[in-house]
């Protein structure tokens, strides 16, 4: 039985993570607050939204790096995260400059 759970393969399969949906979130609440603070209501409604940034990327984070020390980022899954991060700035610089 335990070889049908067995890794066959270089590649890291997530597990379902709740920080997209909760940064999402908090993200939304962030713009409402900040767009009502601009129309005149008050800049203290702006804070749960940036707290709410701030610890989705806390989090997010911390999952990330446990899953590194986990031994879940083999030598493939690093050598295609960093052509991930060379291929973001590339079309980051296609894009921004003209």
């Amino acid at each position: 039985m335990a070889e049908a759970h067995a890794k066959s393969h270089d590649y890291h399969l997530v597990d379902p993570s709740p920080w997209p949906i909760i940064g999402a979130v908090s993200a939304f609440i962030l713009a409402v607050a900040a767009i009502s603070a601009m129309h005149g209501a008050s800049w203290l409604w702006v804070l749960p939204g940036v707290l709410g940034v701030l610890y989705t990327m806390y989090a997010w984070w911390a999952d990330i790096i446990a899953e590194a020390h986990g031994g879940d980022h083999t030598r493939v899954v690093q050598i295609h995260l960093r052509y991930g991060m060379i291929l973001f700035i590339a079309s980051e610089v296609m894009f921004l400059t003209r």
